[in-house]
């Protein structure tokens, strides 16, 4: 290597360093930070508060975090319809203090056995948008009770009748409708009103959906749930429930059956693990694209001084932008299902691909991705999550969804159960951009029993052994983006949750070719990053991270305001 060599690679690595004289504006205004809350023992934090104070007072009982975990799930099935479910399916990030060992459950929905990779084509080429997401022909195979019921009976203490309790009292006695659920309803009136299941639910006789203050209750609901509390997660795989289900897709045309349910399996995967600035990163491997693309970026950005460029200051953003677009050009050709397709996981998040992608960026400019990069010689939409730790210091991450707000809008009749439209993650047609905007690719296809490629993102952080943040966030393509910031403002700036959480986000997925900002933005930063060639598009509140921090004075929690009715607890 010659001198030169040296100078240039010196050059190319620090001239990041060299932008910071051009930006001379203020901070970012930023937002309200949510409420800090510290506690000694224990900590839940929830997109809902009644599902909240169910974990916690779980966790009081005697409870572990896996107990609390699963009472939230149930909980929010009810409390948050839009987002908590039964027909739906998710990953939980488990970290079990008594061996250290750290486990990661994927209940990720299945395409049906009578499935096909061009169900949603019609006869012109063209993706059938009202087919792929607003028809019973748009549901998966559910994983969630599948998956709860699994974490409850192989790592927590108390029994399903138990923690499944709260939940049938909240959807038989019901509950008073939050005004943010209030809102939810008011904008989904139409997409709710398709289904005469979900009308009779959500809607008023005269369609009016309900107002807040008014009691909701849920009896299709609460008896599924007592069904499954009763007899165990085969009540709804094949028993009474499932039967239901199935009964209601002959009559509208959908594809599960009795079989799919009784074939469906809750899946242990072998968590994904990275480093960055002597912090561990453990996250959900495929088919979730979240842990990969998380480490993947996190590799790419260590090669810059994050800290010494600023909390979104332009050369950061800069930066960040530009390993986003990256990621996300691999995540379009090589992340699915791993069980169906090789997902090149250990050439994704290896630092010497990392390095090799770095070199592609230009610090003074923004530069177009054509494509997806080649990993392979360094091989060797509404969502919800919560966070709960117990006083043993066990960790439960868990991100669930059923795609949509409400999903396909459509109720199982007779059940109560909303119905997921995820036959929309997988790539209807190569090349053809999800709800989302995301593209994907042959490894995404369509395919019997296959689970659709994700963006969720549990995520634990450790330094030295000990756990040091735990997070997760809904927002469809948004959520990796929304974690990764997360992790930087954390770990790079040094912010507390309270502040971490409240900061301005920002998100770029390689196509379409923009850059979309919360409000809060420093014009400075704006306009550095505009010179730069960045296009930038003003974006509603993107994520909704709730999370857990360890600290000296105890556990950190907070419930990200950017949706109403969260609610961090401890105890």
């Amino acid at each position: 290597m010659t001198a030169k060599d040296i100078f240039g690679g010196l050059k190319h690595l620090f001239a990041p360093l060299l932008l910071v004289s051009s930006l001379v504006s203020a901070e970012p205004v930023g937002r309200d930070e949510p409420p800090l809350v510290v506690a000694p023992h224990g900590m839940v934090v929830s997109g809902e508060a009644l599902a909240t104070r169910v974990g916690v007072n779980i966790l009081r009982r005697g409870g572990n975090a896996i107990d609390a975990a699963v009472a939230v799930g149930f909980a929010l099935a009810v409390t948050l319809p839009d987002a908590g479910n039964l027909g739906g399916g998710g990953f939980m990030l488990l970290h079990l203090a008594g061996n250290g060992e750290s486990i990661a459950l994927d209940y990720r929905e299945t395409a049906p056995a009578a499935a096909s990779e061009h169900m949603f084509v019609d006869n012109s080429g063209a993706v059938d948008i009202q087919r792929a997401r607003f028809s019973h022909l748009s549901a998966g195979v559910p994983g969630t009770v599948a998956g709860l019921a699994y974490a409850l009976a192989h790592y927590g203490s108390l029994s399903l009748k138990d923690v499944m309790a709260p939940a049938i009292r909240l959807a038989e006695e019901g509950y008073p409708v939050s005004g943010a659920l209030a809102e939810l309803l008011l904008k989904d009136v139409r997409h709710l009103g398709r289904s005469a299941a979900s009308r009779h639910i959500f809607l008023h006789e005269d369609a009016s959906p309900y107002k807040a203050g008014e009691r909701l209750r849920q009896p299709d609901l609460a008896w599924s749930l007592r069904q499954i509390a009763a007899q165990g997660p085969k009540a709804f795989y094949g028993g009474a429930v499932g039967q239901r289900i199935v009964a209601d897709m002959m009559r509208h045309g959908g594809l599960i059956s009795l079989n799919d349910l009784k074939q469906y399996r809750p899946l242990l995967r072998t968590p994904v693990r990275g480093h960055y600035r002597g912090h561990e990163i453990i996250a959900m491997p495929p088919p979730s694209s979240g842990g990969v693309h998380l480490i993947q970026m996190l590799n790419m950005l260590e090669g810059y001084p994050i800290a010494r460029l600023g909390h979104n200051n332009g050369p950061t953003l800069h930066l960040m932008t530009e390993v986003m677009k990256r990621a996300y050009a691999d995540r379009s050709r090589y992340l699915g299902d791993p069980d169906f397709s090789p997902v090149p996981v250990r050439g994704l998040i290896s630092s010497a691909y990392a390095d090799v992608l770095r070199q592609a960026i230009d610090p003074e400019h923004a530069t177009p991705v054509d494509g997806p990069g080649n990993p392979i010689p360094y091989e060797s939409a509404e969502t919800t999550h919560f966070t709960v730790v117990d006083r043993a210091g066990n960790i439960v991450t868990n991100t669930y969804t059923l795609n949509f707000r409400f999903g396909s809008g459509i109720v199982s009749a007779g059940t109560g159960i909303l119905l997921n439209n995820e036959m929309d993650d997988f790539s209807a047609r190569a090349g053809v951009p999800n709800a989302y905007g995301l593209v994907g690719g042959r490894a995404n296809a369509i395919a019997p029993g296959k689970r659709p490629l994700s963006s969720m993102t549990p995520v634990i952080v450790f330094r030295d052994g000990r756990p040091v943040l735990a997070t997760g966030s809904p927002g469809g393509s948004r959520i990796i983006t929304t974690v990764l910031q997360m992790l930087m403002n954390v770990i790079d700036h040094g912010m507390n949750i309270a502040a971490a959480t409240a900061a301005s986000r920002m998100h770029h997925q390689w196509r379409p070719d923009k850059l979309w900002v919360e409000t809060g933005l420093s014009s400075a930063a704006a306009k550095f990053l505009k010179k730069k060639g960045h296009r930038l598009i003003s974006a509603a509140p993107m994520g909704v991270a709730n999370s857990v921090m360890w600290t000296d004075e105890g556990l950190q929690g907070v419930a990200d305001l950017r949706r109403r009715g969260g609610l961090a607890q401890g105890y």
